[in-house]
């Protein structure tokens, strides 16, 4: 997993819980790196795994809660890096349809190793989307706020809802509707 995801997610648990909540997760989650990581540093994913379920028992909240709250936050982050990907497109549903052939396309020059999910896109229309998220990681909530904050940043309003296909996360269909 991409050293960014970690320091995104360090940066986002600071933010909203304190610095002494970061050092707990870090010194609970007997961290290979120690919890030291670059932005373009690749680290293990069992390491957003243990950071994770450890945040989960410090602030006593489920885990899909704060990777949507993690995917919210990051849109941000993700767009102040490369900002221009996310001008390449003057529309939410636009810039989500084209995740898997031009996004990723470019997250793959800037990162070849990035173990990315993968979005088939199953129907499409001028106000609507369906797609499939598939991920061994069955991050599926981190893509949800992903996609809600895609709205927000073009001053958009959407109904998002997604049906597990696969009762693990690891497959997800997602169905939005923008509204307005």
């Amino acid at each position: 997993m991409k050293g960014i995801i970690f320091t995104e997610f360090l940066e986002m648990v600071e933010a909203s819980f304190g610095l002494e909540v970061v050092d707990n997760i870090i010194e609970k989650s007997e961290l290979a790196s120690n919890g030291i990581y670059t932005s373009v540093g690749t680290y293990e994913f069992n390491e957003m795994v243990a950071l994770l379920t450890n945040l989960c028992q410090e602030v006593e909240l489920p885990a899909n809660d704060l990777l949507h709250t993690f995917g919210l936050y990051l849109f941000e982050s993700l767009g102040k890096a490369h900002p221009e990907v996310i001008q390449s497109y003057n529309s939410p549903l636009g810039l989500l349809y084209s995740i898997e052939d031009h996004i990723h396309v470019h997250v793959k020059k800037l990162y070849p190793d990035a173990a990315l999910p993968t979005f088939t896109v199953i129907e499409k229309s001028d106000t609507s989307l369906s797609m499939i998220y598939s991920s061994s990681r069955g991050l599926y909530s981190l893509a949800h706020g992903l996609m809600e904050k895609t709205f927000t940043h073009f001053n958009k309003t959407a109904q998002i809802s997604y049906e597990l296909l696969k009762e693990d996360g690891t497959e997800v269909k997602f169905d939005i509707v923008q509204h307005g």
